[in-house]
């Protein structure tokens, strides 16, 4: 069973009201989709949007009796002020973000997002976009996939994974990239809380869905929908995609832009964005212990001025 992470936290920073319009830009399987319908009854609205065409088929059944009944759009989130007018939605109280997988992608070896089963390797949160991570990992000249894994992976074995990775091409399951990645670390170093081949499977991950680019282009469609007062919220899983979201809101908030050394502003910039959490709001320790997943997680939010 998959359990939305923060779901209490970001609830309470988006404010849900009944009548409210509402995005939530990673349906997922519909856990935090379900609490904002709940706070937004009678007669609210909500698109739902996912990538995932498997997700979005499950929830049109799972949300089939739903009142309000979402709208559910197959779709990137990079795209949201487009989808959203497309929706007949102008004007949103709150967006709200979850960038974690799903637990039954996680779960499915199919998709190949997981190394703990074997299964090919995919990754695609999309699977009609082409490329695919057998694409990134048997293609990609050793010294690209070194520096991919050590720029979106955060991996400071990057150079000795790759080199192990392109020794073994070509690699055709999840099983044989987790272990060319074993055998590249020395055991010396491994982690002691997370498998050694996570930051790899994450780099590879985030590289074939393009998830910072499509981060970024969320954030400012959701910057032009959210009308004032109404907020946004992100939860993330990554210290990249956290680090992004958190220089977003803080040049958003702020006066100017120009360089501190200028005497007199020349950018005419205006704040749009009132930072609502100074640090990001983690999970307690209750959560994690009942969901180990959502320990990485960080919540942050702003309203829209």
């Amino acid at each position: 069973m998959h359990v939305p992470v923060l779901s209490q936290e970001s609830i309470e920073l988006l404010k849900p009201q009944p009548g409210n319009t509402f995005v939530d830009c990673t349906l997922g399987a519909g856990g935090h989709t379900r609490l904002i319908l709940q706070r937004i009854a009678p007669d609210g609205r909500l698109i739902a949007i996912d990538r995932d065409e498997v997700a979005v088929e499950a929830a049109r059944v799972a949300f089939a009796d739903a009142a309000p009944p979402p709208t559910i759009v197959h779709g990137d989130f990079r795209d949201l002020a487009r989808l959203a007018r497309e929706a007949g939605v102008e004007a949103s109280h709150g967006v709200l973000f979850d960038l974690g997988l799903s637990s039954p992608q996680l779960e499915d070896p199919e998709r190949g997002f997981s190394f703990r089963k074997d299964g090919p390797l995919d990754m695609r949160m999309d699977r009609s976009t082409p490329v695919t991570a057998a694409q990134v990992v048997n293609e990609l000249p050793e010294r690209e996939l070194a520096g991919l894994i050590r720029r979106l992976g955060e991996e400071r074995w990057a150079a000795r994974v790759a080199k192990f990775v392109v020794t073994r091409r070509p690699l055709r399951s999840t099983r044989e990239l987790a272990a060319a990645v074993e055998a590249a670390i020395p055991k010396a170093a491994w982690p002691t809380d997370i498998h050694p081949a996570t930051r790899t499977f994450q780099a590879i991950r985030m590289h074939v869905n393009d998830e910072l680019g499509g981060l970024e282009g969320g954030l400012r469609g959701a910057l032009e929908i959210v009308q004032p007062g109404g907020r946004i919220a992100v939860i993330s899983f990554h210290s990249l995609e956290d680090r992004l979201v958190k220089s977003f809101f803080q040049v958003e908030a702020r006066e100017c832009l120009c360089p501190p050394e200028q005497p007199v502003c020349t950018c005419h910039h205006r704040p749009s964005l009132r930072v609502l959490t100074r640090r990001p709001v983690r999970p307690s320790a209750e959560e994690v212990a009942g969901n180990p997943r959502s320990r990485s997680a960080r919540l942050r939010a702003a309203e829209r001025l």
